[in-house]
């Protein structure tokens, strides 16, 4: 039976379009739509031979950007012009634009930690007061991870990405190693999670296992600075003495 993974916690389409802006330092008003389309189904693919469940605003947003860059590689651009119907290049820069304000917006607002005080947290655990004179961390979000991922595997050896099935390998076993790890060193860096490992289907299920861990609020994935290292906390030390610590093992859907 196939492991599949879901994630509700994680971005859209929108974000990864955004986060890839912001990874090859393109301007939102020049966007080489060759270049992110490539890099979107990349992505896309990443995801998919994770067996990560895709919503499917992404793949709307995929047949989206084909589109348009099948328009640019089309020649008598002059004709197309004169097509009804708004430019789709021009209406999803539109779209990033406005999406990228209400993230500003939102950034604002959490600075203020008028979030904080008008609406529910999703999770009882709460990271550790950094020290004085520590530097700040923000959360990690999918792309930061999956972005970490194809580093870590251009370093590994063998074929190409495999197909990750329960009987392969034991994404519980990973997530009982990482939360040990982190018992006896509190917090770990992206990377070390993989050294040692010696294969793609370990690298896979170690990744898989974290993302468990993510979506169960067992750890914190936070960095410094967005493409910086990443670095994973445990919140477990975090729970107050009269609230349950959920069994990661136990709940993986």
């Amino acid at each position: 039976m196939t492991y599949k993974v879901k994630l509700e916690i994680f971005e859209g389409p929108l974000d990864l379009l955004l986060y890839l802006i912001r990874k090859n330092e393109i301007d939102i008003y020049d966007i080489p739509i060759v270049t992110i389309t490539h890099q979107y189904i990349e992505y896309l693919d990443l995801m998919k031979a994770l067996n990560l469940e895709i919503a499917g605003e992404f793949l709307v947003m995929a047949a989206t950007l084909m589109h348009i860059k099948s328009r640019s590689l089309l020649p008598h651009q002059e004709e197309l012009e004169n097509e009804e119907g708004p430019d789709p290049l021009e209406e999803l820069r539109r779209q990033l634009i406005e999406y990228q304000k209400y993230k500003d917006v939102a950034q604002v607002l959490k600075g203020k930690e008028i979030l904080e005080k008008d609406v529910f947290k999703r999770s009882f655990y709460e990271v550790s007061e950094l020290q004085d004179g520590e530097p700040s961390f923000d959360e990690v979000n999918l792309f930061d991870l999956l972005n970490a991922l194809k580093s870590v595997l251009k370093k590994s050896s063998g074929d190409t990405l495999m197909e990750v099935t329960a009987e392969q390998i034991s994404v519980k076993d990973k997530i009982a190693e990482i939360l040990e790890n982190l018992r006896s060193k509190r917090t770990m860096t992206f990377d070390s999670l993989f050294t040692g490992l010696s294969t793609r289907l370990e690298i896979i299920s170690t990744f898989l296992a974290l993302l468990e861990l993510i979506k169960l609020q067992a750890v914190r994935v936070l960095q410094q600075a967005p493409f910086r290292t990443i670095h994973i906390y445990s919140v477990e030390e975090t729970l107050s003495s009269d609230e349950p610590v959920p069994h990661a093992t136990d709940e993986i859907l």
